[in-house]
């Protein structure tokens, strides 16, 4: 696998990543640098870490978890981004700031299911795994970071419009990711 092509594959994955940093980004409001670092930890430590679990696991695992993954990361973002929905709708609504380690482990898993399923593609394609995980984890750091700041940016201007958007968004990536798991996108 060439480099290009890596950093194709990087960028891929890393965009499930970055979508949710915005709205973690929007939900923040002022943000300060150890937000974009937490981000980039959690998103691109996962991203990183899927695909070497993938690899080990192989192919004898690769089907079923593959067959769940969707339904996994779907019901996971929904879960976190209705409660994002829910806040933005409530009277008096406290933001959803914190970093804590239970939601960024949440939203870290669901956005780096797909990536479990490179992992095993990496095995059979005799990719050398350190180098395209480090690749992964860095580009992913990247893009996660500079979506927090994004998100910040819009969301102190509309910060209850911006936890709104920002669940809806959540909920629209896990249907689309249940959508494409089944075969209909």
């Amino acid at each position: 696998m060439s480099i290009i092509e890596l950093f194709v594959l990087a960028v891929g994955l890393s965009m499930d990543a970055f979508a949710v940093s915005v709205c973690k980004g929007l939900s923040l409001g002022k943000i300060k640098m150890k937000h974009m670092c937490i981000a980039g930890l959690w998103f691109g430590g996962f991203q990183a870490l899927m695909p070497v679990t993938g690899y080990f696991l192989g192919s004898f695992f690769a089907e079923k978890i593959t067959r769940y993954a969707h339904w996994i990361a779907f019901i996971l973002l929904v879960m976190i981004g209705g409660n994002m929905v829910r806040e933005a709708m409530g009277e008096g609504e406290q933001m959803d700031a914190n970093m804590d380690p239970k939601n960024m482990f949440l939203l870290a898993v669901a956005t780096s299911i797909d990536a479990l399923a490179v992992g095993v593609t990496f095995a059979f394609l005799q990719v050398n795994i350190g180098v395209a995980v480090s690749f992964i984890g860095v580009t992913t750091f990247t893009f996660s970071a500079i979506g927090v700041k994004i998100g910040s940016i819009f969301g102190a201007k509309y910060r209850s419009r911006a936890e709104l958007a920002g669940g809806i968004i959540l909920v629209l990536i896990g249907i689309k990711i249940v959508l494409n798991g089944m075969n209909v996108l």
